[in-house]
């Protein structure tokens, strides 16, 4: 069994609507190419500067998200919304939420962000995520037309023993949509996103953030999609733009049984 997929690399920035118009025009670049499952980055709808509030808490049924369901039917593809601000009842903070659609539009899956970013790098990056996000519980692996996949969200990517878990789930495919820091990305990004892949002898699907988004916030690119043997099938360096690349499960089924470390882990997850 083959699928083709597409990683999308946005420029997102405070501009809802202009964001919103480059992810649909994107996204239907994408099917034109003959992706079946396209995924958008995080933040894709809204990016805002580091200590920004956020104008425009969603529900996971909310017109942001009604809007791309619309596109995935037209299309008829699985689209992974990379993360929109999930409002929260009765909390000033939100959910990073991945929303997962199915071709008929329906929601297949809802991922919120476990791993937030508070980092303090002198000379380098200054954030704290969990200012005004509330972190997530859930591992998520969802039913696709690709077979299982597993969610996560950008700084989850450090934390393998998430992906162990997606993996031990059933998870063939794993999505990391992202929003990289610049000077992170330059040094970890590619890495680790390669690491994943072949620790868990699975594809990585990894749409990203590039560029520059407001003068205190900028991001590294490098949209990729990664095979289980760690070899880059498709990368866009940087800005926005759409890459593709075939999925190939009977390769990674051959691949799982020629090296079955799968098998063979004694530390549980």
């Amino acid at each position: 069994m083959k699928a083709r997929v597409a990683a999308v690399q946005m420029t997102s920035t405070a501009d809802v609507e202009r964001n919103l118009d480059v992810a649909e025009r994107l996204v239907r670049e994408a099917a034109g190419l003959g992706a079946t499952f396209v995924g958008l980055p995080e933040n894709f709808a809204f990016l805002r500067a580091e200590g920004d509030a956020v104008p425009q808490p969603q529900a996971i049924d909310g017109p942001w998200v009604a809007r791309m369901a619309a596109l995935a039917r037209a299309h008829a593809i699985t689209l992974l919304l990379g993360s929109i601000p999930e409002a929260i009842p009765g909390d000033t903070r939100v959910h990073n939420t991945s929303v997962l659609l199915g071709p008929d539009g329906a929601t297949l899956a809802v991922y919120r962000k476990i791993h937030l970013f508070d980092i303090d790098l002198p000379g380098m990056e200054h954030l704290k995520e969990s200012k005004a996000v509330k972190p997530g519980a859930d591992v998520v692996v969802a039913d696709t037309a690709l077979g299982r996949l597993g969610l996560s969200i950008c700084y989850d990517l450090r934390f393998p023993e998430l992906y162990r878990r997606l993996v031990a789930a059933g998870a063939r495919v794993l999505a990391v949509p992202s929003a990289f820091t610049e000077r992170t990305g330059k040094a970890h990004w590619e890495i680790l996103l390669r690491a994943r892949a072949v620790e868990n002898l699975a594809y990585v699907v990894a749409p990203a953030q590039s560029g520059q988004h407001n003068p205190r916030r900028s991001s590294h690119g490098h949209a990729m999609i990664v095979d289980p043997w760690g070899t880059v099938l498709a990368e866009r360096y940087d800005g926005e733009g759409v890459v593709v690349a075939d999925l190939d499960f009977d390769r990674q089924d051959r691949l799982r049984r020629e090296l079955p470390a799968l098998g063979h882990i004694r530390l549980s997850p």
